[in-house]
């Protein structure tokens, strides 16, 4: 059967179409339609989103696992996080990934838009001196 397979620990996180899921015993998942999916370190709390390039990916996340009755206002906030990046940075290599993560939000590529993300927060923190994030690991 094709499909998805992820296997899962007590306490791990999955979210699926915007449902949040904790774990409560170890288990394998098969997923077999199209879902938008984030789990374990993919998904970044608020609490995370504390640079711009972090607000930018949990932006981003929203979009990709909102409704389809919600995507519209969470392209909105991510355009929103975007635009202020754009205008503080001088580095023609974050505007062109900027670009990108947009396109790809307006082709409803969620999770293609959070792995530009994640090059937009290492980019971040090489300029910036940051540390590295949990979302680089799986996206």
């Amino acid at each position: 059967m094709a499909g998805l397979s992820i296997r899962l620990s007590e306490g791990d996180r999955l979210v699926i179409n915007g449902a949040a899921i904790q774990v409560e015993s170890d288990t394998r998942l098969r997923i077999t339609n199209k879902v938008n999916i984030l789990f374990g370190d993919q998904i970044m709390s608020p609490e995370d989103a504390n640079t711009p390039a972090r607000r930018i990916y949990f932006a981003i996340q929203n979009f990709h696992v909102s409704n389809p009755e919600e995507r519209e206002k969470a392209l909105e906030g991510a355009r929103y996080f975007i635009d202020a990046f754009r205008s503080e940075t001088t580095s023609h290599h974050a505007k062109a990934l900027l670009d990108i993560a947009l396109e790809e939000m307006k082709a409803a590529n969620g999770y293609a838009a959070l792995r530009v993300a994640q090059r937009i927060i290492r980019h971040e923190d090489a300029v910036l001196g940051g540390t590295e994030d949990k979302t680089e690991k799986n996206a």
